[in-house]
């Protein structure tokens, strides 16, 4: 095992040691074996993934296109060789609650184009957000007919894949996006976009010839949408059972300890802020970078900065394209239930709570996220984030590949 590595996995890895403070060492030159299974991940390849979770339109949970996206996503992984398994659990919406939010904000102008400044408020022009709930919004029939299924309380499902390690098959990092949408689109960006790139991980790690000396597992949440239920219904099953061999002495860890969770949410749209008139720019601006976020509040913030900035070494390391950046504040995504647990972070395409909270992205739970509205810069741009997680966690894990 390399020094730097050994560093790295005390500082930020709960399974390994408690954690610690003082500098993660990263890796000072691209390994040769990591560069080689990033070269594996394609443009092509990851937007054909996102077609193919488009076909079942917004996947919004509790609907069968939800549960036949579930079951596409499960036959995806095991053709790549990656086992699967699933977690189940129960959702019911909560009631309406007509008090949610009459003390926040006096109402403004659902078409108005705000501007702020300072401190850490958001700066620039805002405009609204929120989700689209109708559906003559959405322009095609097909689409809108696809999309027509109410969601219903009851039995939900989410699939997992691992690749066990080879020497500490105890030891866990955990790579998750959610599959469900919402907005009566095809929910191509929120979330296609990170479930592909999950996948496509899964799939070049679960090549034949690539070892890792610490297990990954690779998760597609569900129920993100109403409040990261399938991320918390995870913890709450599996939280428990982490390090447990079973049967004893078999050597096998149905939930080894976890070291880390790195969440994907939302990859591909970074077109800046609105214009003045509240229109937003069709072209992706020439600062466009992968948002690599943690949370100063949480637990493990400390050692989850350190994971973060070891991801943004990798970004430079083993990225193509696109910079990275690395900001305090994650927040309302699916590594959230993990942040108090262990070192989490989230890899995105803006400051969620900045630029995606202030309208910076009209694609979000809105018709037009459809896989046309989107360029290959677009795509692109969430292949780099798949090439930064692939790099950090191929490092973190030990992987080397079979001569």
């Amino acid at each position: 095992m390399r020094a730097w590595l050994w560093g790295v996995v005390i500082l930020i890895g709960t399974g390994v040691a408690s954690a610690q403070s003082g500098p993660t060492v990263a890796p000072p030159n691209p390994q040769p074996d990591v560069t080689a299974l990033i070269s594996r991940l394609s443009l092509d390849r990851y937007k054909a993934t996102i077609k193919g979770l488009t076909a079942f339109g917004d996947r919004r949970q509790g609907t069968e296109r939800n549960r036949k996206a579930v079951d596409w996503i499960e036959a995806q992984l095991k053709s790549y060789g990656c086992p699967t398994e699933r977690i189940k659990y129960t959702y019911t919406a909560p009631p309406p609650n007509p008090q949610a939010g009459r003390a926040a904000q006096p109402p403004r102008d659902p078409n108005a184009v705000e501007r702020t400044q300072g401190g850490g408020r958001p700066r620039g022009n805002r405009a609204p957000t929120g989700v689209n709930t109708d559906p003559m919004k959405q322009p095609d029939e097909k689409l809108r007919a696809l999309n027509s299924e109410p969601a219903k309380d009851g039995e939900r499902e989410e699939v997992f894949c691992t690749k066990v390690g080879s020497k500490f098959p105890n030891e866990m990092y955990i790579v998750g996006a959610h599959m469900d949408g919402h907005g009566w689109g095809e929910a191509a960006n929120d979330n296609g976009s990170g479930t592909a790139l999950v996948m496509e991980l899964a799939r070049i790690f679960s090549l034949p010839d690539v070892v890792t000396e610490r297990t990954i597992r690779f998760a597609l949440w569900n129920n993100e949408e109403t409040g990261l239920n399938g991320a918390r219904a995870y913890v709450e099953q599996r939280q428990v059972l982490q390090g447990k061999e079973d049967p004893p002495g078999s050597g096998k860890y149905p939930e080894p300890n976890w070291l880390g969770m790195i969440q994907h949410d939302m990859m591909m749209w970074d077109h800046g802020m609105p214009k003045a008139d509240g229109t937003l720019n069709p072209e992706q601006r020439p600062e466009a970078d992968v948002n690599i976020e943690f949370q100063s509040t949480a637990k493990f913030a400390e050692q989850a900065m350190k994971m973060a900035f070891f991801f943004h070494r990798a970004n430079e390391l083993y990225a193509t394209d696109y910079p990275a950046q690395v900001g305090p504040h994650m927040t309302n995504t699916d590594s959230t239930p993990f942040m108090d647990l262990v070192p989490a972070i989230s890899l995105r395409e803006n400051e969620r709570g900045v630029h995606t909270g202030s309208g910076w992205n009209p694609t979000w739970h809105q018709p037009i996220d459809v896989f046309a509205t989107f360029s290959d810069k677009d795509f692109r741009l969430g292949l780099n984030a798949g090439q930064t997680t692939g790099g950090a966690v191929a490092e973190l894990a030990g992987t080397t590949l079979k001569k």
